[in-house]
């Protein structure tokens, strides 16, 4: 179960675990045999080598969602310094471009280790300063460019720079459902990662990089999750992709999310230049129609209701029917003017067993997506009166994929 999420109110709530995410259930086991493992022991001036030439991808996003505080930078820095076993780096090699990898695991170390030696600051004196060192509390206030400048600390900085990192290269994978298998498997245990942290990795481009930064800045997608701040672990940017993927290719669905999610990102990268406009009006309507659900729900937005009470976890297929309907500024105008009728319908149709299974088990199944979706459509109609574009192009689909 994924940890409670603060809201701002000081109550907490969690996601519902019988709502289905991603999973590593579309590799196979001769992804597994075929992919090339290797583990060598990199010195941290070998890995500052290939950060500083920009082998190791740290791309800007990665600075946006540090998650890391400067004091647990320290001792990472103070941990290296100190031969102190640290965790292992896990990359994957990018195919034909020899010695360049995406970061699996490890992307935390590696930004604190650039950040100390200024890459991402332009400059060495621009790396943030030791604090709150406990074993060596006398390299409090030391930055990497006295490291390196000032003769007393010469020990220290051959300490640094030649300490290993056990270093884990993955080359010659054969499918991306093979990096998302070590992905979660690496996590597994401990509290689960959102796989879109890779999925920018592996799909690099102009949509991608606005879902990272309109949801990192997004109000509203932060309300929905209920984050005091910015998800470093991406769920919000992730949510944001789910919802473009509903919006723009719901006809396109097969069952697969990660696919699903994936494919929306190769496709809006490559449109981009032509539809940019568009997609950013698209981001701001999912803005508006998050908002029009907390005004319509309040606390119990996004959540179940089950006998004569809400839940209290968040579930995804519910933010996907109540959001993708209200994206349309027509239905989102006329629920907002019937707030209580629409609440009221919302609760009638919660208890139909087959919206009921439709939003707990086995929500990624077409049959499970499209259930709910006509639905709640139907009972949105019922309450709304004639229906407005949205709706009917999501019943045209609906009824197209004969569920």
């Amino acid at each position: 179960m994924e940890r409670a999420l603060s809201l701002s109110d000081g109550d907490t709530f969690e996601i519902d675990p019988s709502d289905e995410s991603e999973d590593d259930s579309n590799a196979r086991a001769e992804d597994a045999s075929n992919a090339v493992v290797a583990a060598t022991d990199w010195t941290a001036e070998t890995i500052l080598n290939q950060l500083r030439r920009g082998n190791i991808e740290l791309n800007p996003s990665f600075q946006r969602r540090d998650a890391w505080t400067v004091d647990r930078k320290s001792r990472f820095i103070e941990s290296l310094m100190m031969g102190i076993p640290i965790p292992q780096l896990v990359l994957a090699e990018r195919p034909g471009q020899r010695g360049r990898y995406i970061v699996i695991d490890g992307k935390q170390r590696l930004l604190s280790l650039a950040q100390y030696a200024g890459f991402l600051d332009g400059s060495a004196r621009n790396s943030f300063t030791l604090s709150r060192l406990t074993l060596r509390p006398d390299l409090n206030g030391v930055n990497f460019a006295k490291l390196q400048d000032e003769p007393v600390w010469n020990n220290d900085l051959n300490a640094l720079e030649n300490s290993t990192i056990r270093t884990v290269v993955i080359r010659n994978w054969p499918s991306e459902e093979y990096l998302y298998l070590v992905f979660h498997r690496l996590n597994t245990g401990s509290v689960p990662l959102s796989p879109q942290e890779l999925r920018q990795a592996l799909h690099p481009g102009p949509f991608t990089d606005f879902v990272d930064k309109y949801s990192f800045e997004s109000m509203s997608f932060r309300a929905a999750l209920g984050l005091r701040g910015p998800d470093f672990r991406m769920r919000d940017a992730e949510l944001m992709t789910r919802a473009f993927s509903f919006l723009y290719f719901l006809e396109d669905y097969s069952g697969n999310l990660k696919q699903f999610l994936d494919l929306t990102c190769k496709s809006l990268n490559a449109r981009w230049d032509a539809e940019s406009d568009r997609i950013v009006d698209s981001a701001h309507s999912l803005d508006k129609a998050i908002d029009a659900c907390i005004e319509i729900f309040g606390q119990n937005v996004f959540r179940r209701y089950v006998g004569s009470s809400y839940e209290n976890r968040f579930n995804r297929a519910i933010f996907d029917v109540q959001v993708l309907f209200l994206a349309d500024p027509k239905v989102r105008v006329k629920a907002l003017k019937q707030a209580a009728a629409t609440r009221s319908a919302f609760e009638k149709l919660s208890a139909s067993s087959a919206f009921a299974e439709a939003t707990t088990s086995t929500t990624k199944s077409i049959t499970a997506t499209y259930t709910r979706l006509a639905l709640w459509s139907k009972s949105l109609t019922e309450v709304l009166g004639p229906v407005a574009p949205r709706v009917e192009l999501i019943n045209n689909r609906i009824v197209r994929r004969g569920v």
